[in-house]
């Protein structure tokens, strides 16, 4: 056990710096988004910040990923880091000279994003080197479950120092996390090189194709990316359809405490995945993980009314979504050579986040311009009301029910061209 200690000395000190680091690089991101509803009014506008956000991330992760084999791993994530964080530094500017305006949020997002974006995939292959193989699944699993505390706590933290002091404490906070980050990656962490391929002779096009090469090679990984690429799309619907079921008929606060059951759920899923033996096939791990969060949860909110039910269902979507990652993490590192890691990290981030935006759209479209009007048309109808409910939030009970179908059919069609391949170890 100490020796193990020792092997992930690295990792425990990269992981929890980092993600304290983006603890407080969300709660900025979530003060903001309470600082700018109260000058609008306008949830488009708030919601105009993630789409600024997202949109490099989709955009440019494929050249991002030819950067960060390009050059040092350790060095591209410090630049990136400082970069975000002189961002940041500007709204406060903004902010305490009383200039901020809403412009100038969504220049900051985009850019922050697009350092997001470089960063991400040079996070990924700095994790690589510091992890022992045999440690993959274990580290895969906290990093879920980081990533989950980080999701559960960043609203409540933000919201408690913005009501007590506004940004100026949430943006100390922000600076604070950042240099602990900073430091710790700069003076503790020493990354082994890589040492098997020179790449600084070719262009970024030629580095870019390469991503997509190596998957057009392995399609073992493609499918598997693609296969997520669905989930996601699915998955996103979902998230633009809850607040339409839930608020309607139960309000903001219900509607925060099913949501926190799903971070709740992903914690005690993180904790399974880093002590769970290794699955006999990850790749049929990560489709029955999917199968069984589809297949259940879009079905059990559709067909009840009552919050208990509504957070059980939360749970029972999210808790093996960990499992999921963990397995699918392993597939990643093991079969990437990690010359190549940032070039594949990095394009299958395009090919298996893109459909992200497309299923808030869908999910939101769906619910406003066809399913309430058709249950405001047709709620009367007996069968009806007693599966769907009547009144406004019944046209999303009825997508989330189409949402569960097309969630199980997705993933039995899918299945079938995954059973083709497999993942043991």
């Amino acid at each position: 056990m100490k020796k193990t200690k020792t092997k992930l000395r690295d990792f425990y000190i990269l992981w929890s710096t980092q993600s304290l680091s983006q603890l407080g690089s969300q709660v900025t991101g979530f003060a903001l988004t309470l600082w700018l509803y109260e000058k609008t009014g306008s949830a488009l506008s708030t919601a105009a910040l993630t789409i600024c956000t997202y949109a490099p991330y989709v955009i440019m992760s494929i050249f991002a990923g030819a950067i960060t084999d390009r050059f040092d791993k350790k060095k591209t994530m410090l630049v990136c880091d400082v970069m975000a964080a002189l961002t940041t530094v500007l709204v406060y500017a903004l902010y305490r000279t009383d200039r901020l305006m809403s412009w100038h949020l969504y220049a900051v997002n985009a850019f922050s994003g697009l350092m997001n974006t470089v960063q991400q995939p040079a996070s990924e292959v700095a994790y690589t080197l510091v992890i022992p193989k045999e440690q993959y699944q274990r580290t895969s699993g906290l990093q879920s479950l980081s990533r989950s505390l980080v999701s559960i706590g960043n609203p409540l933290i933000a919201s408690a120092l913005y009501a007590a002091a506004g940004l100026d404490i949430v943006i100390a906070f922000d600076i604070l996390t950042f240099i602990i980050a900073f430091l710790s990656l700069l003076l503790f962490i020493k990354l082994p090189g890589i040492g098997k391929e020179d790449t600084r002779s070719e262009s970024m096009l030629v580095l870019a194709k390469g991503g997509l090469q190596f998957l057009r090679k392995n399609p073992l990984v493609l499918y598997v990316i693609l296969y997520m690429s669905g989930v996601n799309l699915i998955a996103s619907a979902f998230d633009a359809v809850l607040p339409a079921l839930v608020i309607p008929t139960k309000g903001n606060d219900t509607l925060a405490l099913v949501t926190s059951c799903a971070g709740i759920a992903m914690v005690i899923g993180s904790l399974i995945a880093s002590v769970m033996p290794k699955p006999k096939d990850r790749v049929r791990a990560v489709y029955l993980t999917m199968l069984f969060s589809l297949g259940s949860e879009n079905y059990l909110l559709a067909f009840s009314r009552e919050p208990a039910l509504w957070c059980i269902g939360q749970v029972i979507g999210w808790i093996l979504v960990p499992v999921m990652s963990a397995n699918l993490n392993v597939i990643m590192r093991n079969t990437i050579p990690i010359e190549l890691q940032g070039r594949v990290y990095a394009t299958r981030n395009t090919l298996q986040f893109f459909t992200i935006p497309l299923g808030l759209a869908l999910g939101g479209f769906m619910v406003d311009n066809v399913c309430e009007p058709f249950m405001a048309a047709n709620g009367s109808v007996p069968w009806l009301s007693a599966l769907f409910g009547s009144g406004k939030g019944s046209g999303a009970a009825l997508m989330m029910f189409i949402l569960g179908v097309l969630g199980t059919v997705f993933c039995l069609v899918s299945g079938r061209k995954l059973k083709q391949y497999s993942y043991i170890e």
